[in-house]
């Protein structure tokens, strides 16, 4: 089957805030029209609802943060609670830009940090050489699941708490979904597909997914996958769908 044009983009997140995104060279690079629109949104598990859990937060000697979501619905939570985060309490952070923003919280220098390279694998690595340490780990309802397996096959002592729930968007307003491609980067962005467009035909529309959840996802909806990325050569969503256009061009 030939590849087909792209000339319209609808990406499910919120827009860059900075214009040297790579969106936009791809746009300019290729005449795209790319709207944004979040699919999906970060919704606080209350206080009150967390108590119910019967989790004791100081229980705990260190945290794993695995994306800023973590890191503010941990400290909103501790001070919705009215708990003092211990000083000596550990940060597992999975990267450095999550280990900068909790600087937003800590004074970085008198607390103990820990980071990983990228992944959560790479955070392991590190966690590992802590195995006497009790671990809590804030979550949404949507965990990825090689987080506790990888978690449960090392031996380690923690706790899944769910902070934060991942619920779908209002997407009434679209109306409908004329654009040459569909970018999605989690099962809950196709899950907020389904639920605000019960009757969406996909035909001609392609879908492009990131992350090996995301395309299953889209799999399992019934949808039919056009572009997964990361892939060979391509380890973004924009390099991918750049990968797709080329190809296209060339006729394949």
């Amino acid at each position: 089957m030939a590849l087909k044009k792209i000339k319209s983009i609808l990406v499910s997140q919120p827009a860059p805030a900075d214009e040297k995104s790579p969106y936009h060279d791809l746009a300019e690079k290729h005449k795209l029209k790319i709207d944004f629109r979040p699919f999906i949104k970060v919704e606080a598990v209350s206080g009150q609802e967390f108590r119910q859990e019967r989790i004791n937060i100081l229980d705990h000697s260190a945290v794993i943060l695995t994306s800023r979501n973590a890191v503010d619905h941990f400290f909103r939570m501790c001070k919705e609670m009215r708990i003092t985060v211990p000083e000596d309490l550990k940060y597992f952070c999975v990267s450095e830009s999550v280990a900068y923003y909790v600087q937003k919280y800590i004074v970085y220098r008198k607390r103990k940090v820990f980071i990983g390279k990228h992944t959560f694998a790479d955070l392991m690595d590190v966690i590992k050489k802590h195995k006497s340490e009790t671990f809590l780990v804030p979550c949404s309802d949507i965990q990825k699941p090689e987080i506790p397996a990888m978690l449960d096959k090392a031996n380690i002592k923690y706790t899944n708490a769910v902070f934060y729930r991942t619920v779908a968007c209002d997407l009434q307003d679209l109306k409908d979904l004329k654009y040459d491609l569909l970018a999605f980067f989690s099962p809950g962005g196709i899950e907020s597909l389904q639920k605000n467009f019960p009757d969406f035909d996909q035909n001609g529309t392609l879908i492009a997914a990131f992350g090996p959840t995301t395309c299953k996802a889209v799999e399992d909806a019934g949808l039919r996958l056009d572009i997964a990325a990361p892939a060979p050569g391509a380890p973004s969503m924009t390099m991918a769908i750049e990968q797709y256009i080329k190809q296209a061009a060339k006729g394949k």
